[in-house]
């Protein structure tokens, strides 16, 4: 999988702007940086162009100051851009600055290899989810989902687990944003909160039903966590092809596992569960 499919390409939209304080050159290198994923051989001006909406003459000079801070570079090929220095020294920032995301990691693989299943770490990012890590269970063969790939909210296990422990602020202010793409209406969305909030309550992680899945070679489970490092929470997934991973399976093993593997790394962090941080 080399490109990106156009349902993910990171657009500013015309009520980004509308507020004065909106600087729109910088959402505008935001989105040139965002417009990479791990598995490009690189971008040329015109493909960036393409995946963000911005014309080809302003990305031009995007990339050019990009490039001059080393945020992007050529390497040896001067027709594509690449993530450069300066981007991977602020991404180790980042991470190394929230603690969870390193205390996560043993626990996570450790959940890949009992079950079989790729586990993952999403964030909300605009309009839509955005996977930061990824753990594949050892000598098997698992899902393509990579490190970049966004999900929608709509017809996913991750998005529905998130969208049901957002604080009530975070969710009318994700639920506006995102303004139907993807089939979410502010009435799906409340309907997908209540019915994710019952399961997590219930049972501690969220299925959502195949039938509304946005893609139907996909089966997940999801558990939510709030980290005192952040001001929303992220949310914790495992998934695998349908033929792996079943309804069943799910409910009786995958997800209390994951349940489990959340509710450690809340011990650890000494904090309470993403359930009951909802405001």
């Amino acid at each position: 999988m080399t490109g990106m499919r156009p349902e993910e390409d990171i657009r500013i939209l015309p009520q980004d702007e509308t507020d004065r304080r909106f600087a729109t050159t910088l959402a505008r290198g935001l989105a040139v940086l965002r417009a990479f994923r791990a598995s490009d051989d690189g971008l040329g001006n015109a493909e960036i162009s393409e995946r963000t909406g911005i014309p080809k003459s302003t990305v031009s000079r995007l990339t050019f100051t990009l490039q001059s801070l080393g945020y992007l570079n050529h390497a040896r090929r001067h027709d594509r851009y690449r993530p450069g220095p300066a981007l991977l020294a602020l991404g180790n920032v980042a991470t190394s600055s929230i603690s969870f995301v390193e205390l996560a990691g043993p626990i996570m693989q450790r959940v890949a290899d009992e079950t079989g299943t790729m586990s993952l770490l999403l964030v909300r990012d605009d309009k839509k989810l955005l996977i930061l890590k990824t753990w594949r269970p050892r000598g098997i063969s698992s899902l393509w989902l990579e490190i970049g790939h966004r999900l929608p909210f709509n017809g996913t296990s991750s998005g529905h687990a998130l969208l049901a422990a957002m604080p009530e602020d975070v969710f009318e202010k994700t639920v506006a944003n995102v303004a139907g793409a993807g089939g979410l209406t502010p009435e799906r969305a409340l309907e997908i909160r209540r019915d994710a909030w019952g399961q997590l309550i219930t049972q501690g992680f969220s299925i959502t039903d195949p039938d509304q899945y946005y893609a139907a070679n996909i089966h997940a489970v999801a558990r939510p966590f709030h980290s005192r490092d952040l001001s929303e929470p992220v949310v914790f997934t495992c998934g695998a092809m349908p033929e792996a991973l079943s309804i069943e399976r799910m409910r009786q093993e995958v997800g209390p596992k994951l349940n489990e593997a959340v509710g450690e790394l809340e011990r650890i962090m000494g904090q309470g569960s993403a359930m009951t941080m909802r405001g």
